[in-house]
């Protein structure tokens, strides 16, 4: 049984399941026909073509997308991960990646490579925990799948997460936030949105990924102003708005529409498509060095979108 090599690199996440199939079946392998004459598997019984057909693309489109229902971020997650570890493979087993079988895949081997995430790539306890758990999830798919293979699954599924520790989390008095706000020239061509935007997390506590997501027809812009956000596992939740918050929107999207730019997105970048993440995160960073002059203390704190959530009013 050989297994596809995970490489895509789609535009946008919301094209997660379409791009990894596509890039999946140019370095997918062939399964070759058996003919020894026992019971065939059902790798065994699968015609000449992409692997990722039965395994990788059914993963990813029936259980990942339509039975879980996860979003298109997760699949992303789930994506590296493969991916990084069919690379680490390749390179353990001297084989070429179209060339890897699912006899190469062991406990022993998955140890290492989550030793590689640490020692080598200098990831942490927490990331190397994440890709543990894709592929836990996905070596739990392959064994319901394929029964012959479950021992086999189960040994990988075992190894246990690591204990990590929780750093205390910093946070933002008031005073360093209406620094970080004040720090936003308006007449900037985009200080608007972005003071809209500060303004926005700080009124609300919303995760980066939740800013990104808000559209024109999430907020309800007469009283009472609220914002509907869609969070993690697409938990939707109400939160009020204050009405300064609710100008400072007003005047960003009336500025925005006079553009004539007409993505659903409430919050777009320079060429008109909505803002990312890390767009957020380095325009916070952006502002945070900025007020550094006026509020000496934001010096000793490392300032991101989710320091936001946290303050001292």
């Amino acid at each position: 049984m050989e297994i596809g090599v995970v490489v895509f690199f789609p535009k946008e996440a919301g094209f997660a399941v379409v791009s990894a199939l596509h890039e999946v079946q140019r370095y997918a392998i062939k399964v070759n026909a058996r003919t020894t004459g026992h019971t065939p598997t059902l790798a065994e019984k699968i015609e000449p073509g992409p692997f990722c057909r039965f395994f990788v693309q059914r993963f990813f489109t029936q259980y990942l997308s339509a039975q879980r229902g996860l979003s298109p971020n997760t699949i992303l997650s789930y994506r590296d991960s493969l991916k990084l570890l069919l690379q680490f493979a390749a390179r353990q087993t001297a084989k070429p990646p179209d060339k890897l079988t699912l006899e190469d895949f062991d406990a022993d081997l998955i140890l290492a490579f989550l030793d590689h995430l640490e020692q080598t790539r200098g990831n942490c306890s927490q990331t190397r925990n994440n890709r543990l758990a894709a592929l836990r999830t996905f070596f739990r798919y392959v064994a319901g799948q394929e029964p012959t293979v479950m021992e086999r699954c189960k040994r990988i599924c075992d190894i246990p997460l690591k204990r990590t520790a929780h750093p205390t989390i910093e946070y933002l008095e008031d005073e360093e936030v209406r620094a970080l706000l004040e720090s936003v020239d308006p007449n900037a061509p985009n200080g608007l949105r972005d003071y809209a935007l500060l303004l926005f997390l700080y009124n609300t506590g919303a995760r980066v990924q939740e800013a990104v997501d808000l559209e024109r027809d999430d907020l309800r812009r007469q009283p009472p102003f609220q914002v509907k956000l869609t969070g993690k596992g697409r938990k939707q939740r109400l939160c009020p708005l204050w009405p300064e918050t609710v100008s400072a929107l007003e005047t960003y999207l009336r500025h925005r529409d006079a553009q004539a730019s007409s993505v659903p997105a409430v919050f777009v970048n320079a060429r008109g498509e909505p803002i990312t993440r890390f767009g957020i995160r380095y325009l916070v960073g952006q502002y945070a060095s900025k007020a550094e002059k006026t509020c000496p203390s934001l010096k000793s704190k490392n300032v991101t979108p989710h320091s936001l959530r946290h303050y001292l009013p």
